[in-house]
């Protein structure tokens, strides 16, 4: 048997069958209903054209919710499964959705203890429709089979035909990977992956929620940083904060004066260097000022050395004249 189940059979659940299922705590729905889905890991489940109108399923493990009272069924597919469409209706398209069933006589009228990959077929329309799922059926794919299709006209096109509408769960507490923002979480706080962005679920609100990180201490720092030749008594203030740095910068010229071309270049100038723990994700560019008023380009490099690059044209920094910086960066 390629589709196993665990608490399913009243005999004859075996050791591999408890192994290979999924048993355990998942993510619930309510107070006593468990989230249905698959089990990430690989590509569970996926779906491959193995005919004219044949598809196979691969291996895979998932949750199968019954009714409440029924609870969840753990499944595991071991081996992958072929199923087969019946032709295409004459004049209109349906949509068939293939899904994994657990049957149990205790609480249906199908008379058997079983879980299958099997198709639940739609009905024709002009507008087709996926059809809905009965209790304890996990909804894979959804399949459309075009009018007249058959294997005698060529098929299914494999290509276009196919819809994944696997939906995934975790374990208790755990992140439901590839969720969708129409599922509504099961209880407050629980974390989900929505197109690689972490929501988190508001119970008073019920809705996602981007997931911010919470505000942290501000952490301060005014000692570290080392003055470069022709420089001196330096101020050094830096504030971070949720990991935004801003830095402020002041030093005197004791070296010989800079002076501008006539574009206000010179050549690149080490002021200082930021300490440790301080320093910008990449090289940023910002300005300086000499008494308050702008007056010439300066950059941060990622390596936390500070550089004048530019002044007023023809413009001087003085010997004896203090030059302040700031700049706000991601560390």
């Amino acid at each position: 048997m390629s589709v196993r189940s665990a608490w399913l059979l009243p005999l004859g659940q075996t050791r591999e069958d408890t192994r290979l299922s999924p048993v355990g705590t998942f993510a619930p729905e309510s107070e006593i209903q468990t989230r249905d889905g698959v089990i990430a890991g690989g590509n569970p489940f996926a779906a491959t054209g193995a005919g004219a109108m044949s598809l196979q399923i691969g291996i895979g493990r998932a949750l199968v919710q019954g009714t409440t009272m029924q609870g969840a069924y753990p499944v595991a597919v071991d081996a992958p499964e072929t199923v087969t469409f019946s032709d295409g209706d004459a004049q209109f398209t349906r949509i068939d959705t293939v899904a994994l069933h657990v049957y149990d006589q205790l609480f249906d009228e199908y008379g058997q203890n079983l879980a299958q990959v099997e198709i639940v077929t739609g009905t024709p329309a002009a507008t087709p429709a996926a059809p809905s799922m009965p209790p304890a059926c996990l909804r894979l794919w959804d399949v459309t089979i075009p009018a007249g299709a058959s294997a005698g006209v060529g098929g299914i096109d494999w290509s276009s035909a196919l819809a994944d509408r696997r939906r995934y769960t975790a374990a208790y507490g755990g992140i439901i990977p590839r969720g969708l923002t129409s599922d509504a979480g099961g209880y407050d706080g629980q974390y989900a992956d929505i197109g690689g962005t972490l929501y988190r679920w508001s119970d008073p609100l019920g809705t996602w929620q981007v997931y911010r990180v919470p505000d942290l201490p501000a952490e301060t720092a005014t000692s570290g940083l080392t003055v470069a030749s022709g420089w001196s008594t330096p101020v050094f203030r830096a504030r971070r904060r949720s990991g935004v740095v801003t830095v402020r910068v002041q030093a005197t010229r004791t070296g010989a004066q800079l002076t501008g071309d006539s574009q206000g270049n010179i050549d690149d100038t080490l002021v200082a260097t930021l300490p440790a723990g301080w320093l910008p994700a990449f090289d940023m560019e910002t300005s300086y000022n000499r008494n308050n008023v702008a007056f010439g380009a300066a950059s941060v490099q990622a390596n936390g050395s500070i550089f004048l690059r530019s002044t007023v044209p023809g413009g001087n920094v003085l010997t004896g004249q203090p030059v302040s910086l700031s700049a706000t960066y991601v560390a």
